[in-house]
């Protein structure tokens, strides 16, 4: 069978369509003897027969093992250059009581921010004292609950924060730790909606006034100053933005310890995964030893110690670790003219039961994903599809384009890899769909992490509800 010339220059028509392409998916996920998916030696079918879909599923053991490795890749780099590291797991990416506490078990603290992301923890028991606290516009309540629970850092990220927390802390009776955000001017190779340091930009104070900035913070006595923090953005390749981020704070680093100590850098996260054939992004390993290659470097031609380091990665640890199941509703295969020489082709859509309520990414900035028969194995020749959701949108894609065989039909379980970060987080209930179960596999076994939510829970917050004959309540209890 011919290639299909809708399919971008990336994606090579697979040799077989129901090969699980090692990158993309978790440590445990393999093929059974019948062909059927399974992960953490749970099959496709029998999670969506226990769980319903869509349904995200994280392997555990895949999520544990890279919160493990990333901390040990981190600390041994800086250690090799006689300094320390500290990895604050970026909870934005995936966050559940069940997630935090696998996160400290690994030696991991926790970056949250919001106020649900902090109650969240400690309703999880996380040490408050673990925890980071983020935002580019925290309320007086968050920053009050933050330093009144005991928060070992607060990120300041404006002028406006450094009264805002230094009064909190003074009526707590506390001494508050903190770091200043740098905008640090840094284009990160990135799309325009995951770079957070270029000028044009809500997050964090620019380099030129991070002296004054950190006068302000030294003036308050309920403060103390730890360092400087830097995130240049998400899903990054390139290691270059963060070494030249590095250096651009340490330059400001070396200024400021005229004026007393400053203990860390943070140079927050950001470090991007693998979602489609061909993506190639370093290894975690590489990432942290060229980091503390960089830092040692910069601090020996400035003649200043070595700081602590401080990072924030969250995608990489759960990312991986995701996978999302959803079953077939209905194929249509739809005839597309060729601009360049007036010929045809055909794209098969696959439609499921989900889409952009349960993976907003590829409608908010065309993230692609890939797919793969689940509930079953295909010796069909393989069709170019594109899986698409059911929402009234014709942005509702969950998968741009990816290769299935051509016999995929109704009934059918598809998966969709890496969707462990930022897919539960930007969840919503755009066409009142309810949101999916967040379920763990481990050795054989599931257990929900999140229960999936009913139609009831939806219309409970209508004030206007109210049981009548076309309301069920049995049929819409929780599971």
């Amino acid at each position: 069978m011919l290639d299909n010339a809708l399919a971008p220059p990336w994606l090579i028509r697979p040799g077989d369509a129901n090969a699980l392409d090692s990158p993309l998916w978790p440590a445990t996920a393999r093929r059974t003897s019948s062909g059927e998916l399974e992960i953490g030696g749970v099959a496709a079918s029998r999670l969506a027969a226990d769980h319903g879909t869509p349904l995200y599923i994280v392997d555990e053991t895949d999520a544990r093992a890279r919160a493990a490795r990333t901390r040990e890749a981190f600390v041994s780099a800086f250690a090799a250059h006689g300094s320390s590291a500290t990895v604050y797991y970026a909870s934005k990416a995936l966050l559940t009581t069940e997630v935090a506490r696998w996160m400290v078990e690994a030696g991991l603290r926790l970056d949250v921010a919001s106020g649900g992301e902090l109650a969240v923890a400690l309703a999880a028991g996380v040490d408050p004292a673990l925890l980071g606290l983020h935002g580019n516009n925290k309320s007086l309540a968050e920053i009050d609950r933050a330093v009144a629970a005991g928060v070992g850092t607060i990120v300041l990220d404006s002028l406006e924060e450094v009264e805002r927390v230094a009064d909190a802390a003074q009526r707590h009776d506390r001494t508050q730790a903190v770091r200043l955000r740098i905008n640090s001017g840094v284009h990160a190779h990135t799309h325009e909606y995951l770079a957070t340091a270029r000028e044009d930009q809500k997050f964090g104070v620019p380099l030129a006034d991070a002296l004054a900035a950190v006068t302000a913070i030294r003036a308050r006595p309920s403060l103390r100053f730890l360092g400087l923090h830097s995130h240049i953005g998400s899903q990054i390749f390139v290691v270059d933005g963060f070494l030249e981020a590095a250096r651009r704070l340490l330059a400001v680093h070396a200024e400021l310890l005229a004026g007393g100590d400053v203990p860390e850098l943070n140079l927050g996260g950001g470090f991007g995964i693998a979602y489609v054939v061909g993506d190639a992004p370093p290894a975690i390993e590489d990432i942290a030893t060229g980091l503390a290659e960089a830092v040692a470097e910069v601090c020996r031609e400035l003649s200043i110690p070595m700081p602590a380091i401080a990072v924030e990665p969250g995608r990489t640890i759960v990312g991986p670790a995701g996978v999302t199941l959803y079953e077939v509703g209905t194929t249509k295969d739809v005839v597309v003219a060729l601009d360049d020489d007036g010929g045809n082709a055909v794209r098969r859509y696959v439609s499921v039961d989900g889409g952009m309520s349960d993976n907003a990414r590829p409608a908010l900035y065309g993230a692609d994903y890939s797919v793969r028969l689940a509930s079953r194995s295909s010796t069909v020749d393989p069709v170019l599809v594109r899986l698409a959701g059911k929402h009234c949108e014709s942005g509702d894609i969950v998968v741009h384009a990816d290769w299935l065989p051509g016999d995929v039909g109704a009934g059918d379980l598809v998966a969709v890899p890496a969707t462990g970060a930022y897919c539960f987080s930007l969840a919503s209930n755009y066409n009142y769909l309810t949101r999916p179960a967040v379920v763990a596999v481990r050795d054989g076994t599931a257990r929900t992490l999140v229960r999936r939510e009913t139609e009831h829970d939806l219309l409970r917050r209508d004030t206007g509800y109210e049981l009548n004959d076309f309301v069920d309540p049995a049929r819409w209890s929780s599971e």
